[in-house]
């Protein structure tokens, strides 16, 4: 791998994003659209129905999203002292230590790229139905997957304002479906009653509860998004705060009622049998009997753009992430350049359309099973490394408060933090235990250890890396987690190390 360019190479102008493109609004439908409400209500929720057999489910969504509620106080905290597209990666930096920082981003790139282009396989068996039923064809997986890959391509070289617009259409629409049906769930009760049962906490009680608890962690993946785009945002310190709280509660709030009206429409003793029978079409079966075939129809196109939809806002995150490391000299100093004209990081956007084409011109080739192998496995895969950067970000938040206090009440920078830790340990623990029934393979299957290991390989040569830079170019690696500081570095007479960043910092005072 080439060592990095110094930072005097290129234009501070080059490396900056957008600012001021974004409020509250934008940032919420972005992660809103990462965390893929319809496809989580119709898919996740169903399956985990179907494999855990406990009825729980509705209220695994609450406590998940209390712990990740509490995440985020710590978490927005340093948001206000740290702004960094790379935000996993520039937080366990300043925490931990930059090595650990660099192991951590090697992570986020394999995770969100599972979850980003896992994506593709999904599409086809979303969009097939649809056009068999509309036009009567039935095109190749990879055609179907094809053409999503290009609209994402398009977007992701577009200004991120205007992504923000075609996310919020689209969620809009997928959210007003999701309500509709389950309030048509809740006015048909099985039995001519509502029941409450599958919101007892005894339902939480069972053997197998922890892999509900993970399922409902995989439902809230992209809600650390918000603060990936703190330098493109309007008032960074409001909008990300609000932002990320608000996109919590909302996704903790809409998954709870969704997952809970299915086991009123089919009774909560028969919710476990028919999401094994019908799987994700479990939420249109059920719309389909109340509901005129119109609204079901558009329930089925939005389950398509829901799954687009998330495409664009995992592309436009992992392109960020390319854009951080490129921008620190990290990864290659081109990915840290800017369109002049839109703002965006188009060379990690072209990069990261680059590694979609090839991965489906790969499994096509291959024959390989794209909802399974691709869709499945990968998103699966790339939940668990996000869950791994959320537990060491927790760990990064209370070390970084430790030395740098930054006048935050003792509940944000302490507290909270050490909540959020030992909760998210626990989770991560279940995670492993249960990750095999994740994937849907046997507990001694290959994929049930070499993920787990994969991300372990992926963290040790990122810090090994890490200090390669350390050793042979001091001046990138004390740029390393600084985000748009690390742009105006100043270089020192001596040696070419940089006797203070932007925000006249000695080398010494950042780990």
């Amino acid at each position: 791998m080439a060592l990095p360019e110094t930072p005097s190479s290129f234009s501070p102008v080059a490396r900056t994003l957008a600012a001021n493109r974004l409020g509250v609004p934008a940032v919420v439908f972005f992660v809103m659209n990462a965390a893929t409400p319809l496809t989580v209500v119709a898919g996740v929720v169903t399956t985990g129905y179907a494999t855990t057999g406990l009825t729980g489910i509705p209220l695994s969504f609450v406590i998940v999203g209390a712990i990740l509620a509490v995440f985020s106080v710590g978490y927005v905290a340093m948001a206000r002292q740290v702004a960094n597209a790379g935000v996993f990666y520039s937080y366990i930096s300043q925490g931990i230590g930059r090595p650990f920082g660099v192991g951590a981003s090697w992570v986020a790139l394999l995770a969100y790229n599972g979850l980003q282009v896992g994506l593709y396989g999904a599409i086809a068996s979303a969009a097939t139905p649809l056009l068999d039923q509309w036009f009567g064809i039935q095109p190749a997986w990879w055609l179907i997957a094809g053409v999503a890959w290009l609209l994402t391509a398009v977007l992701g070289l577009l200004r991120v304002d205007i992504n923000g617009t075609v996310l919020a259409v689209l969620l809009l629409a997928e959210v007003a479906v999701i309500l509709v049906y389950s309030v048509a769930d809740l006015a048909n009760p099985a039995g001519g009653q509502v029941s409450l049962e599958t919101l007892s906490p005894g339902n939480l009680f069972d053997p197998g509860v922890g892999a509900i608890l993970v399922l409902a962690v995989l439902g809230f993946v992209g809600f650390e998004s918000a603060v990936v785009f703190s330098e493109e945002s309007k008032d960074p310190r409001r909008t990300i705060t609000t932002a990320t709280y608000l996109s919590v509660a909302l996704i903790a709030a809409l998954y709870t009622f969704a997952s809970w009206a299915m086991t009123v429409a089919t009774g909560p003793d028969q919710i476990v049998k028919q999401s094994a029978d019908h799987g994700p079409e479990l939420i249109f079966t059920l719309a389909g009997g109340h509901l005129s075939k119109t609204v079901v129809d558009i329930g089925h196109a939005l389950f398509v753009t829901s799954i687009v939809a998330a495409m664009i806002s995992f592309h436009n995150t992992t392109a960020r992430y390319m854009f951080a490391l490129g921008r620190e000299r990290v990864l290659p100093a081109a990915l840290g350049r800017t369109s002049r004209r839109t703002g965006a990081p188009d060379n990690a956007s072209l990069l990261q359309s680059f590694i979609g084409i090839a991965v489906i011109v790969t499994y096509a080739i291959a024959g390989w099973d794209p909802l399974v192998q691709l869709f499945f496995w990968g998103g699966t895969s790339g939940a668990l490394g996000v869950l791994f950067l959320i537990a060491a970000t927790s760990i990064a938040v209370i070390a970084f408060f430790a030395r740098n206090p930054s006048g935050e009440p003792l509940w944000h920078r302490l507290i909270a933090p050490v909540i959020a830790t030992i909760a998210l340990a626990i989770v991560l623990v279940l995670a492993l235990d249960n990750f095999a029934t994740l994937l849907g393979v046997k507990p001694d299957h290959v994929l049930a250890w070499a993920i787990p290991v994969a991300y372990l390989v992926a963290t040790m040569l990122g810090i090994g890396w890490g200090l390669i830079l350390k050793a042979r170019r001091p001046d990138v690696y004390r740029g390393i987690g600084l985000g748009a500081k690390s742009a105006t570095v100043t270089v020192g007479p001596i040696g070419g190390i940089p006797e203070r960043d932007s925000a006249g910092v000695r080398p010494g005072a950042h780990r």
